[in-house]
């Protein structure tokens, strides 16, 4: 079978490069079928990729270690979900999903397209074409997915434990599918770029496949926050690591582009601003697989060093230098006749808006790559933490927060004085009250940021409140429907325009969840025996009792051993009672002895969280196992040479020594106020994008009636000329 998924990559490679020739061929011939069979070989290259992908889980769901990959990141032991999910935790089999994405991604949109942009679609097949044979290269010649072992292992080495997470297992695939999604409108970009089509046909086409892309890549981001908070077992949900940052650049930058992209179709304006966006969004989408895959900044998500980074870095400034030649050679082909007519209309708030969110993008790549600047400066490398970050993040992400309220309440072109006191009066009206409640009733005061914040989010929430009830109260004067069948048939209608709304609620409710669980978090880390009590923000933690199991993690990943605690939790007349555990996985070690090794590999959190609308408690715990170090060391010398059965019993009876004679453990306990409200907020951005991204039936309509037209023009043409 590894030979058959191998011959797949290879015909596959051949089918990209065919789709990258073709379509040359036929702009220099004229030969309009040469578009159509490159469009059919991307198509092929689909089906190609499909089969591949079904022959390696096949391998994974069977246990089959004749495949490297599959010994290197699965085992016998492994849950069925972790070893259908293992794939793209490896460096090839993720190679392999971006691949396959992309295909489909390619497949669909050049299907859409199959009778629109002749002059542009040979480019953008040639290009998504390049993009695949690249992937595939390095699948075939560095990376393949399907090399075998000569000497077949009895076992794997099983899933990273620090992956063993749902969340974790869908957020690459979510982060792939934003990363390939891109590289739709980039491509049609540069299709429309080379054949001088300055206007936003392309944009018409691509602007759902770049909506689609903005939304997995959010998502994906918000699952790894989950990951973050429930595994680590440190506290946080975001830690500015460089592999975080890498994702969250090209979604900033997306972001803009969604809203420039606006600007264009309404005034015909940034059109070179459009097109330089969607080239920077993929370029930071490749340098985020990159620094996955390069090892060249120390993260947690990073494979490592590998054969790929130079491939890769060369690749990225081959996209970078080609695409900046193209935008400089037909700058005079992109500029726009209209003109910003005043600072107070909607175009200037999505330029801001662009600005901030390119600033935002900047300060976090300078951050990024800082470590790699000093060095190559100073030749001393030196990289800066949470603090820097977050004391330049965080005044943007303020303006960004009350931009999303101002942009839907003010108008194109220009604003009266009168239709700004009435757009703004609500609004304002609302973050004045939510200040005055939060001074009043709460120590918010104690972050003047997050007080801000606070007041931002009251007015973004009412000013688009205010324009939904403005829009569906004058279809309700109209139509006298009820105001509810009115709303529904107003966003039914509008769905681009208000499900952007809702985004704008989405963000800022997230921004909401960020401001108050950053700023008012209550932590405390302390060493406890059982019957011992500590108390944090209100609340009673007492540690009861040790647990110790064997093979019965609560998470279901397939540990052998969990330890971890019973706390009785008090708070006023609420009572309530957690489980905090840590799993402990068996390495490979032969040093560590036959029973020590099941206590000397990777070690992991199983986090106990109370969610709460207003306040989460969050425990980890640390066992000290040095009480086990002495019964470990005479197992060792004693059962050596002893099997599995021999071994569980031990094991058995050190668990239950734990818990007969437990020693004190570490708790790390959390206060977080709403910090719910991130994924709340993300849940929310996702079905505003959905909404907006959605074919509506007025458009479907629209499309018939053009094509009709467009059949009956061409005939009545027909019988004139004869």
């Amino acid at each position: 079978m590894a030979a058959v998924g191998s011959a797949c990559l290879l015909v596959a490679l051949g089918c990209a490069i065919y789709a990258l020739s073709a379509p040359l061929v036929a702009v220099r011939t004229g030969r309009r079928q040469f578009v159509v069979s490159a469009r059919r070989a991307i198509y092929s290259l689909a089906a190609l990729l499909l089969v591949a992908m079904a022959l390696l889980e096949a391998a994974y769901l069977r246990s089959d270690f004749s495949f490297a990959l599959v010994a290197q990141n699965s085992s016998s032991a492994t849950p069925t979900f972790y070893k259908v999910t293992a794939m793209w935790s490896s460096q090839s089999g993720s190679l392999l999903l971006w691949a396959l994405l992309l295909s489909l991604f390619s497949s669909a949109a050049l299907y859409l397209t199959r009778r629109k942009h002749a002059d542009i679609a040979p480019y953008a097949t040639a290009v998504l074409a390049g993009i695949a044979a690249f992937f595939l290269s390095l699948m075939v010649f560095f990376e393949s997915p399907f090399a075998t072992l000569a000497a077949v292992p009895a076992d794997g080495s099983g899933l990273n434990p620090l992956l063993r997470h749902p969340a974790m297992m869908f957020h690459p695939p979510m982060l792939y599918t934003g990363y390939v999604g891109f590289s739709i409108p980039f491509a049609f970009a540069i299709g429309a770029l080379i054949a001088r089509r300055s206007d936003a046909d392309w944009i018409r086409s691509t602007r759902r496949f770049a909506l689609v892309a903005w939304t997995f890549l959010g998502f994906g981001v918000m699952l790894g926050a989950l990951w973050s908070y429930s595994e680590l077992g440190w506290g946080g949900y975001w830690a500015w690591d460089p592999v975080e940052n890498a994702s969250l650049m090209p979604w900033l930058t997306g972001t803009a582009f969604l809203h420039s992209i606006i600007v264009q179709e309404k005034r015909g304006m940034l059109r070179v601003w459009n097109v330089s966006l969607i080239i920077a969004t993929f370029v930071l989408a490749l340098l985020g697989t990159f620094l996955v895959r390069s090892g060249i900044l120390d993260s947690i998500h990073a494979f490592g060093a590998s054969t790929l980074g130079r491939p890769f870095l060369a690749f990225i400034v081959v996209i970078l230098a080609g695409s900046v030649a193209l935008v400089l050679r037909r700058r005079d082909d992109l500029r726009s006749t209209a003109r910003l007519e005043s600072l107070c209309s909607r175009e200037a708030i999505f330029l801001l808006n662009n600005l901030v969110l390119v600033g935002l993008c900047f300060v976090i790549f300078w951050g990024t790559f800082f470590p790699l600047i000093s060095e190559a400066v100073t030749g001393t490398r030196a990289s800066v933490g949470p603090p820097w970050f977050d004391r330049y993040t965080t005044p943007l992400a303020l303006v960004l927060v009350l931009l999303s309220g101002l942009g839907p309440i003010v108008a194109w072109r220009r604003v009266t004085l009168a239709a700004v006191r009435r757009a703004f009066a609500l609004p304002v009206a609302a973050g004045c009250l939510v200040l005055v409640a939060l001074l009043l009733a709460t120590r918010a005061a104690e972050s003047v940021t997050s007080l801000v914040m606070f007041c931002f989010v009251a007015f973004v929430g009412a000013a688009v409140a205010q324009e939904f009830w403005r829009g569906a109260s004058a279809r309700r004067a109209i139509s006298g429907e009820r105001w509810s069948i009115a709303l529904a048939r107003l966003v039914g209608r509008n769905r681009r325009r208000y499900g952007g709304y809702v985004v704008h609620i989405g963000i800022a409710v997230v921004m909401l969840g960020i401001a108050a669980s950053s700023a008012f978090v209550d932590q405390r880390d302390v060493r406890l025996s059982p019957g011992e009590s500590t108390e944090l923000a209100g609340y009673t933690l007492s540690y009861r009792a040790p647990t110790a199991d064997i093979l019965r993690d609560r998470a279901g990943t397939g540990a052998p051993i969990t330890l971890g605690a019973v706390i009785d939790v008090r708070r006023g007349s609420d009572r309530f009672v957690m489980h905090p555990s840590r799993n402990y996985y068996p390495s490979d070690v032969a040093a560590d002895g036959a029973i020590g090794r099941f206590f000397a590999g990777e070690a992991t959190s199983e986090v106990d969280i109370r969610w709460g609308l207003t306040r989460d408690l969050w425990i980890a715990v640390q066992p000290d196992l040095r009480a086990l170090a002495e019964p470990i060391r005479e197992a060792n010398a004693r059962f050596a040479d002893s099997g599995g059965g021999v071994q569980a019993v031990v094991l058995a009876a050190l668990a239950e020594s734990y818990r007969d004679h437990p020693p004190p453990a570490t708790f790390r306990a959390l206060v977080s106020p709403m910090v719910i409200w991130i994924w709340i907020g993300g849940a929310i951005v996702m079905l505003g994008a959905l909404t907006a991204a959605w074919p509506s039936a007025e458009g479907g309509r629209r499309r018939l009636t053009s094509v009709y037209a467009a059949r009956l023009a061409h005939q009545a043409s027909g019988a004139t000329t004869r």
